[in-house]
């Protein structure tokens, strides 16, 4: 066996998921629901802030898994499993805010009445119990506030802000997910951070 092959075994068996894909690969379908279990909420929300709409980050991330399902078959573990699902996700987000350009920009929500839409309907927030009603009603205000900045970005910033500041990933697994140089990587995040520090100015501390 090659040194490169030798390499590619190390890396998918380095691969936490490694054992469900080749069960899935085998036939066994239900370890594609563990799968899912495993990072449907972490791709939801992905899909929530480059979209900025539950609703419809709730129907890319049905896309995207099923986009998963039919080329899990082809994952070759070059790069993680995560790595590659966050690929598909990001374009898949990226091709979902170019169709949705137009109804975005006619859907801005008023921050002094940050929930209500002009047709009555209001947006879907998870319920936080604790506290009183005026930090929960705070803690909604400034979650909306902190979403409309990030939805002012551009995609491929927004992209690269919410993979390294939200989700946490490294640089590393930015760039394989991207596509884009180490330097193009940090190069947009600096701008889309300094772009929130402006629109969040005064809002959040630091």
């Amino acid at each position: 066996m090659s040194s490169a092959e030798d390499q590619n075994r190390a890396h998918i068996e380095e691969d936490p998921d490694a054992d469900l894909i080749s069960a899935f690969n085998s036939g066994n379908t239900h370890a594609f629901d563990q799968l899912v279990l495993r990072y449907k909420d972490r791709i939801f929300n992905l899909c929530y802030r480059s979209l900025g709409d539950y609703q419809e980050a709730y129907d890319t991330a049905q896309e995207i898994f099923i986009k998963v399902y039919k080329n899990l078959q082809s994952f070759r573990g070059e790069a993680s499993f995560l790595t590659w699902l966050y690929t598909i996700a990001g374009n898949t987000c990226k091709n979902r805010l170019k169709s949705l350009e137009y109804r975005y920009r006619n859907k801005k929500v008023s921050l002094h009445n940050p929930y209500n839409h002009e047709d009555g309907s209001k947006d879907r927030e998870i319920e936080d119990e604790s506290g009183s009603p005026l930090v929960v009603l705070e803690k909604k205000e400034m979650m909306k506030i902190i979403q409309g900045a990030i939805d002012s970005l551009p995609a491929e910033q927004k992209l690269v802000v919410i993979l390294r500041d939200i989700e946490g990933l490294s640089y590393e697994e930015i760039i394989n997910i991207t596509g884009h140089r180490s330097g193009t990587v940090k190069s947009k995040l600096a701008r889309a951070r300094l772009v929130l520090r402006e629109k969040l100015r005064g809002i959040i501390k630091g």
